[in-house]
């Protein structure tokens, strides 16, 4: 678990030596922190779940640093929401808190999560997320092999049609490809890159490492 991002999650870190993980994504949320804090631990890192703490907002308030992490998006921002963690994360990652997140922990810092592939088992309050980065995400971007006799629609084809009714522009994220924000700049690093969707424009091929122009 994380070990493809293990040098990336302790650049982000730094020094920071104390993350709060949110496993709002999957139903087992015990069995999910358990995995997230063993592995932070093996990296130096004292992490606790957010399901710890009697408040949740008032833990975030106090942390450098958290980690959302991944399993059905639209799970995952109805328990924000329900909580009413949204704005409070929001405002702590303004204040210079430190947001990792994979998977659906990735959509959720788009403006929306419009652009995840996950099913809607539960139904949010809406669609609109924590809106931390200017552009929406699609992980587990998935290529159309060119002699496939796929019969339904591609990944492709779907994120063409969301920029149908939507401005966009989307980053179709390949496995083990992953986004960095530091100092106002966007970083594409992992393996296999990227593939952006633009309204109107032939989509482009990033590959790792390079700075994407937001």
């Amino acid at each position: 678990y994380l070990d493809h991002a293990e040098e990336e999650i302790r650049s982000a870190l730094g020094s920071v030596r104390r993350v709060i993980f949110i496993p709002y994504a999957l139903a087992d949320r015990k069995a999910y922190s358990e995995k997230a804090v063993t592995r932070f631990e093996s990296m130096g890192v004292e992490c606790n779940s957010i399901d710890e703490f009697e408040n949740p907002a008032h833990a975030l308030s106090e942390v450098p640093a958290i980690f959302v992490g991944g399993g059905n998006t639209f799970r995952l921002l109805k328990a924000l929401q329900d909580l009413a963690l949204v704005e409070v994360i929001r405002q702590r990652v303004q204040q210079g808190m430190i947001y990792m997140g994979a998977s659906a922990g990735s959509n959720v810092a788009c403006p929306t999560i419009r652009t995840t592939n996950d099913m809607p088992i539960v139904e949010p309050a809406g669609l609109n997320a924590l809106n931390l980065f200017p552009w929406q995400i699609n992980p587990h971007y998935v290529d159309t092999e060119a002699a496939t006799k796929h019969m339904g629609e591609t990944r492709e084809e779907r994120l063409l049609q969301y920029l149908e009714e939507n401005p966009g522009p989307v980053i179709g994220l390949r496995e083990g490809a992953m986004l960095r924000v530091c100092a106002g700049k966007v970083f594409l690093k992992g393996v296999r890159g990227a593939k952006i969707f633009r309204r109107g424009q032939v989509p482009e091929n990033l590959l790792p490492p390079t700075e994407i122009a937001i």
